[in-house]
């Protein structure tokens, strides 16, 4: 493949990440009516392993080195552990659109992450964007209604925002690591650790074990193991190692369009009139932030 058509390889790899991770908002939705979350969060896990494992060889991509076991093991407890901990919650108890809506604050939260701790530049719009998102997504919580798919709108959007901090963790390690490891190697670390850390809270009391199946919650399941797990953060440390993190987290702002389409597709969700509002706020913010001519702060 040439030069000219390779350099394009990550930003394909950012959008067929982003709209995977767009769909599994949908897919979770599916998983949850008839599974428990920690259930599900465990089988996608387990499947994704399988998957790498069978047909993939990881961990011969790369030299493991010891002094990186911390930076790897913080990674995994960001992303899938907590994140998919949050992001379970969140799913459970506000709709696939307004979660969906809620990512979008990723790329200002990394870019305030990457300042305190990479002591990267943050630039003022960087600050007036992510205020403005921050607002949004307020506003977004504050005019939701209890509907079916969204029976605590408010505590499902609040637990979403903390699955994004959650991500920002991985996103900044994911970056420091992706200078010695491959991206295959680093996406079946997060799934072999992920099985590891979920498969204890399969015997909590209040998890509840299958009891029964249902062909659409399994396919679900599947595809959230094989295609999400593994392919979206497959595609997306990929991109990462190939380009700088903030240019490949800005692309993050497209899984809210693509969640939002999907959600009104698929399970029927909409957004009040101070919804839309909300939502068009945090676009701005995304947009504010993003201005290359801006005043730098220094950290």
């Amino acid at each position: 493949m040439s030069p000219q058509k390779t350099r394009y390889l990550p930003y394909v790899g950012l959008l067929v990440a982003t709209l995977l991770w767009a769909s599994s908002f949908i897919a979770l939705k599916l998983a949850f009516r008839a599974y428990d979350p920690m259930v599900v969060i465990f089988g996608r896990m387990i499947i994704a392993s399988l998957f790498v494992f069978l047909f993939f060889r990881p961990f011969k991509t790369s030299s493991f080195r010891k002094k990186d076991l911390k930076p790897l093991l913080f990674l995994a407890l960001c992303e899938p552990c907590l994140y998919f901990i949050f992001e379970a919650i969140a799913i459970k108890n506000t709709s696939a659109s307004q979660a969906g809506m809620v990512t979008a604050t990723l790329p200002l939260i990394v870019a305030v992450a990457a300042w305190f701790f990479l002591k990267e530049r943050l630039t003022s719009r960087n600050v007036t964007g992510f205020l403005l998102a921050i607002v949004g997504v307020g506003l977004l919580s504050i005019g939701s209604e209890v509907t079916a798919n969204a029976p605590n709108p408010l505590f499902g959007n609040f637990m979403e925002f903390l699955a994004m901090i959650a991500a920002s963790g991985y996103i900044v390690t994911m970056k420091r690591l992706s200078k010695y490891y491959t991206p295959l190697f680093i996406t079946s670390f997060q799934a072999l650790i992920g099985s590891v850390f979920y498969f204890p809270l399969l015997f909590l009391p209040i998890t509840e074990l299958p009891i029964s199946i249902e062909p659409v919650s399994i396919f679900a399941v599947v595809y959230l193991g094989i295609f999400v797990t593994f392919g979206a953060y497959g595609s997306y440390n990929y991109a990462v190692s190939k380009i700088p993190a903030s240019q490949a987290t800005a692309f993050v702002s497209l899984i809210p369009v693509f969640t939002l389409i999907m959600g009104m597709l698929i399970l029927n969700d909409s957004l009040t009139a101070i919804q839309g509002l909300a939502s068009l706020l945090v676009f701005i913010g995304i947009y504010v932030s993003q201005s290359r001519q801006s005043r730098q702060i220094s950290h």
